[in-house]
């Protein structure tokens, strides 16, 4: 048998995850995705199909504070951006999707950035 791409494998632990995470309107999911040059956060209620607060690298807002950051440390800002957007919606728990990525570098930074900012899961 062949072997699977990097980004197939990477779709097939999602779909793995995705069995069991799922979004709620008290508890909605937060989204990863990592590309090679930027990190995008959604925060998705799955029940009404709806993407209720998203923030990422290429914002508009954001991008000044991006210039001569690591990656990492950009991610961690995306996590804050995302978390505090989230709390001016009424949002404070959210179930973590990391997206069939390995928990380390950018998605755990994202993460511990949304945690600081005060979003629980």
């Amino acid at each position: 048998m062949a072997s699977q791409s990097r980004s197939a494998a990477r779709i097939r632990r999602h779909v793995r995850v995705r069995k069991n995470i799922a979004g709620t309107p008290d508890r909605p999911r937060l989204c990863v995705f990592r590309a090679l040059t930027h990190i995008y956060a959604q925060i998705i209620d799955d029940e009404a199909g709806h993407t209720l607060v998203s923030a990422s690298t290429i914002d508009h807002a954001l991008r000044g504070q991006m210039a001569g950051k690591t990656k990492t440390d950009q991610a961690k800002l995306v996590g804050q951006i995302v978390a505090e957007r989230a709390k001016s919606k009424g949002i404070d728990k959210v179930v973590f999707d990391r997206g069939g990525y390995k928990y380390i570098g950018r998605v755990k930074a994202l993460a511990d950035g949304a945690r600081e900012a005060g979003l629980e899961f």
